[in-house]
């Protein structure tokens, strides 16, 4: 693993977002020139490297975030670092969805030996009492000081895990909290060449499911047959869902001969999912559900995005999804 280096030229990847948005006909909307906007505030403040500046198209707002949009991300960090010679790469994004984009950066950016933050505002820049500038300015003095290779996210001078991270909060400037979640286990070494974020990715049809009480088969048989690849089950607790259910243990052993990959998670904010400890967990493991241990559902809406995407075969998706690759587990 390399060590953290001061960063001294740095890629600015700008999404939309809240952070650079102007009034429109029907509200806030992503606008450009950020650019030059960026240039004037900058002007004159210490500690700040040379930078680069992208317009990513279409600019979005966050809502609006695709995995196919994570792809050109990731292509566009590739080129950066691989191609134009940039040492670190700031993505500026809009809040609603970062903590999603930055936990699927984190997997499809697996190996990369650079540095990426992302960050935005939950207030335009130039409004009253906006963040946008304390988090832009803060994210490219924390890369200029030197952070260790991967993606993190920035945000209010804090450097948040993206395994771990999720909003929490619809205002203020502490919208991101990190989730405390149960221990995993190392990490996987080496990681099949499939994982690597040169390798080319696919999109995959990831799906999650809350479980409520009285949830029941017909509802996870209409995504099954949407044609999704993955599903996330969030369950109770560590682990369980409605085990007396026949019909619902049937149905997920229909989606696990058909190969879509089921992979438990706690709707707790604290804590993990451990299949074997109650019945009403240990039978969802027999139906062919697998264990997310202590993953976030961002984080795991971006693992299976990445292991489905990768072209692995269907026997080492289910393997690796059990598996540390990033501290995602715990």
């Amino acid at each position: 693993m390399a060590t953290a280096q001061p960063a001294r030229n740095i890629m600015v990847l700008y999404t939309g977002g809240t952070i650079g948005m102007q009034a429109s006909a029907n509200g806030l909307a992503p606008a450009s020139g950020f650019e030059q906007r960026m240039r004037e505030q900058l002007a004159g403040v210490a500690g700040i490297p040379s930078w680069q500046f992208r317009e990513m198209q279409p600019l979005i707002d966050s809502a609006n975030m695709t995995p196919e949009y994570w792809q050109r991300l990731r292509e566009a960090v590739i080129e950066a670092v691989d191609n134009q010679g940039c040492d670190a790469v700031l993505i500026l994004h809009g809040t609603d969805t970062l903590a999603y984009s930055a936990a699927a950066m984190s997997f499809q950016l697996l190996g990369l030996q650079a540095p990426v933050l992302l960050t935005g505002s939950m207030l335009p820049a130039g409004v009253a009492d906006s963040d946008a500038w304390e988090n832009l300015v803060g994210a490219l003095q924390a890369l200029a000081h030197g952070i260790a290779p991967g993606v993190q996210l920035y945000f209010h001078g804090e450097l948040l895990a993206p395994q771990r991270t999720a909003k929490v909060r619809s205002f203020g400037r502490h919208p991101f909290v990190t989730l405390k979640r149960a221990d995993g286990v190392p990490n996987v070494q080496p990681l099949p060449p499939e994982l690597d974020y040169r390798h080319p990715k696919q999109t995959a049809k990831v799906a999650a499911l809350p479980l409520v009480p009285g949830f029941g088969a017909p509802l996870l048989h209409a995504v099954l047959a949407s044609g999704v690849q993955g599903v996330i089950l969030e369950c109770f607790g560590s682990g369980t869902g409605p085990a007396n259910d026949t019909d619902f243990l049937d149905a997920l052993k229909q989606a696990h001969a058909k190969g879509v990959v089921v992979v438990a998670i706690t709707q707790c904010h604290e804590g993990g999912v451990e299949l074997d400890v109650y019945e009403a967990g240990s039978r969802l493991r027999q139906a062919g559900v697998l264990s997310g241990a202590g993953m976030t559902r961002e984080a795991a809406f971006g693992k299976l995005q990445l292991l489905l995407g990768a072209g692995l075969a269907l026997t080492e998706v289910r393997r690796l999804i059990e598996l540390d690759l990033c501290a995602e587990l715990g």
